[in-house]
């Protein structure tokens, strides 16, 4: 069985196995309890990325449930 993988709550940054901390935002609260899954590759040319104000590549999550 899959474990879901943290995403942090400030920029919705999924993170990597393993990792609970995000090395963008150290002080934001992460957690497995997320929705969606968007990729962004070239931010500075994605539609979707300026939507999100997302600036640097990687995989996101599009909702974070911080409770």
């Amino acid at each position: 069985m899959a474990k879901n993988p943290f995403a942090c709550g400030d920029c919705g940054l999924i993170l990597q196995d393993g990792i609970d901390q995000c090395p963008r935002h150290p002080s934001a609260q992460t957690t497995t309890d997320w929705q969606g899954y968007v990729i962004i590759i070239h931010p500075t040319r994605s539609e979707i990325a300026e939507r999100l104000k997302i600036d640097q590549p990687g995989r996101y999550a599009l909702k974070v449930n911080i409770r």
